[in-house]
């Protein structure tokens, strides 16, 4: 059975039980994915303002003057 690939490198990375940096292969990979996070480089996609669930439908009667 091979091993899981580190999303930063695609090193061979090692059962969370003998890595403490799972799923990645070493600290720096844990640590180059932090600084992506925080330099905003992933994003996770913001929902249209049509796609929210939360709120009423255009001309809902509850929503108030878009009848």
């Amino acid at each position: 059975m091979s091993l899981p690939a580190c999303p930063i490198c695609q090193k061979p990375t090692p059962p969370r039980a003998e890595n403490p940096s799972y799923p990645f292969c070493s600290r720096r990979c844990r640590a180059v994915d932090l600084g992506r996070w925080l330099g905003e480089e992933y994003r996770v996609p913001d929902r249209q303002s049509d796609e929210r669930e939360d709120e009423l439908p255009p001309g809902h009667p509850e929503r108030g003057g878009d009848a």
